[in-house]
């Protein structure tokens, strides 16, 4: 059975930072590529950042030098550090799970989802 334990969401002024940790189980780790997608209230969902079992990393151009995502194979776990918050990085944070970059960036084509944190950027 895969499962996403999801934690690190919360409320934070704007400029500050937050950190989400996701540590999934029920599949091999090295065999997917592992990340986070957000939505805020009425919009789409939209991807963040993803990590691979090679250590790349990619982002959104929206979060590009602001967060960085990390990950540990050994504890099969992902951490998406986040900087420099703005109003507008408000939303429900996903974990997910992808079997390969195209699939989590262009076609969409995920193949498990975590339950959501959420985080809310806030004066």
């Amino acid at each position: 059975e895969v499962q996403f334990v999801e934690s690190g969401g919360g409320l934070v002024q704007p400029g500050g930072s937050l950190t989400l940790h996701c540590s999934p189980s029920g599949f091999n780790f090295d065999d997917y590529i592992v990340g986070w997608f957000r939505q805020a209230p009425g919009k789409e969902r939209e991807r963040v950042s993803s990590f691979s079992g090679d250590g790349g990393r990619h982002y959104a151009d929206r979060v590009r030098g602001r967060f960085t995502i990390s990950g540990d194979k050994a504890k099969n776990t992902v951490t998406l550090q986040m900087n420099s918050l703005k109003p507008e990085d408000t939303g429900v944070y996903y974990c997910a799970a992808a079997r390969t970059l195209h699939a989590f960036w262009v076609a969409r084509e995920i193949d498990y989802w975590g339950q959501g944190t959420q985080v809310t950027v806030s004066s």
